[in-house]
């Protein structure tokens, strides 16, 4: 069976205009899509933005450390 012509695929709407009835159709991958659109642009900010912790160095100790190696 093709996913893509299953039931839950579509979904009807019922819009009343003016007492008549009007039935849309909608694709629920189309809906989904705007839905995530936002969400991915969102994620990927929060990971380009991301900076590693800046934890404290003692540069004196690693000073003195190179120097007694040399």
């Amino acid at each position: 069976m093709n996913p893509y012509f299953c039931g839950s695929f579509y979904k009807k709407h019922t819009i009343h205009l003016d007492n008549t009835t009007m039935a849309v159709t909608k694709l629920l991958r189309k809906s989904k899509r705007n839905v995530m659109i936002p969400q991915n642009k969102q994620v990927l900010m929060k990971q380009r933005s991301w900076k590693p912790e800046i934890k404290k160095v003692d540069v004196e100790a690693i000073k003195a450390e190179f120097a007694a190696k040399a």
